[in-house]
């Protein structure tokens, strides 16, 4: 492909894709699946009674943390105006604060207000109404698009229904929104620059990364990642990382399908088990390859998350799991990685333990390329580290499991254990 000459020159049926595609085009917001399944009224949806029961459930709950995060952040600010006015300054510090002594009902409250902001860590008022703030555009979010069955995201001009209508898009796979990290995150995991002592070291080396931007802020559509795998498939992937997922699938076919496709060519696919601390083989998490509580392809790796220490508290009390859903653990909480714009910073959630397994996938081939998909996922599972141990799940301390109850390999990834079997399998 010759870049920005607005022509297909490598036939691919994607103009001046350099880098990847954008199935997203140039919307970003969008609906949860369940508000599109209750927005449809298709009442005759096997989905629709549990879908509406959870739109109105989640519809009830932020649209009341909204309004409290709402009061919240006024009298904050009510607070901070009346303490600045008492002091005569409106950079204070918390000890100015603590050493006011009022009679002045309103302004004792106010200063309640401040000393609580401090209390809560915060080393200034400002910062305090910074993170309140980013925690009420969250909120906003969720009422106004994730939650509003009224609107309309998505602006690619394609029948959402017709596989075949797959020229839509667009060649832009940067970030369009300043608080759109998390590709850059998973990227970084896998393949940041090694040994160059700045910020941290990617798992892989001789790693190339093709964007494919597929996710919304809210859930994405199934159409989207079906094309996206083949579009991956098609164009040279050999790992698939997919840092997403949802619990309602209305096209799953489209995804299975292209999950075979991907089988077929050899392609390995590594997705994020989820971080709503769910037993997934009592609540589905798509995009998997599970049909009837079968396999129906041995290229698909579900990756659980581990806190950074063992024991009792080694599973993340946010990762999902399951027996038959999830195959094998990695560290997915405080895990340090690239940001957009040169900037570095801690994550916590099965997005970023997905990418330890895509970047070790990344290593063994590297090293082995005769294996096939197949066999790295084999070599990735059967080499982890076996855990003895009984683990709190969900962070509560009294759902106590054993460890091996939570995958099918009962284990967690090990970079070392994993090279020495590639290296037994490809020798023989």
């Amino acid at each position: 492909e010759i870049p920005n000459n607005g022509k297909d020159d490598d036939k691919n049926g994607y103009v001046d894709d350099i880098h990847g595609w954008n199935f997203l085009g140039d919307s970003y917001k969008e609906q949860m699946e369940y508000t599109r399944i209750v927005a449809s009224g298709d009442t005759s949806n096997p989905d629709y009674s549990r879908a509406l029961r959870e739109y109105n459930e989640n519809l009830e709950k932020y649209t009341s943390l909204r309004t409290q995060y709402e009061q919240l952040l006024k009298e904050i600010e009510n607070a901070d105006r009346a303490v600045a006015k008492h002091l005569g300054k409106e950079d204070y510090t918390a000890e100015e604060v603590r050493a006011i002594k009022t009679q002045d009902e309103n302004l004792a409250r106010s200063v309640s207000v401040i000393k609580y902001i401090y209390s809560l860590g915060f080393e200034s008022v400002d910062k305090g109404i910074s993170d309140i703030n980013k925690d009420l555009k969250q909120l906003v979010n969720w009422t106004d698009f994730r939650l509003n069955k009224n609107f309309k995201g998505r602006t690619t001009g394609d029948d959402i229904n017709d596989i075949t209508d797959a020229k839509y898009g667009n060649n832009k796979v940067s970030p369009i929104d300043p608080d759109e990290t998390h590709g850059t995150l998973v990227a970084g995991i896998i393949a940041a620059e090694r040994n160059n002592n700045q910020g941290m070291d990617g798992v892989a080396n001789n790693v190339l990364i093709m964007p494919l931007r597929v996710v919304p802020d809210a859930d994405e559509y199934d159409k989207d990642i079906a094309l996206a795998i083949r579009y991956a498939v098609d164009n040279g992937a050999k790992i698939i990382n997919a840092s997403f997922g949802k619990y309602y699938s209305p096209q799953v076919d489209f995804v299975y399908d292209a999950i075979k496709y991907a089988a077929a060519n050899d392609v390995l696919i590594v997705h994020a088990a989820g971080n709503e601390a769910l037993d997934l083989d009592s609540k589905m998490n798509f995009p998997n390859d599970i049909v009837n509580n079968q396999e129906i392809t041995d290229n698909f790796l579900s990756v659980g998350a581990i806190n950074p220490k063992y024991g009792s508290g080694l599973v993340a009390d946010y990762s999902n799991y399951g027996k038959l859903n999830v195959d094998i653990f990695a560290p997915g909480t405080q895990v340090y990685s690239t940001e957009p714009k040169n900037k570095y910073d801690y994550a916590d959630g099965t997005s970023f333990a997905a990418p330890n397994i895509s970047g070790l996938a990344a290593l063994i081939w590297s090293q082995y390329p005769n294996l096939t998909a197949s066999q790295v996922k084999s070599i990735i599972v059967d080499s982890g580290l076996d855990i003895s141990n009984r683990v709190a799940v969900g962070g509560n301390s009294k759902d106590v499991k054993e460890f091996a109850s939570l995958s099918k390999s009962g284990k967690i990834a090990n970079a070392y254990n994993a090279l020495i079997r590639a290296l037994q399998l490809s020798s023989n």
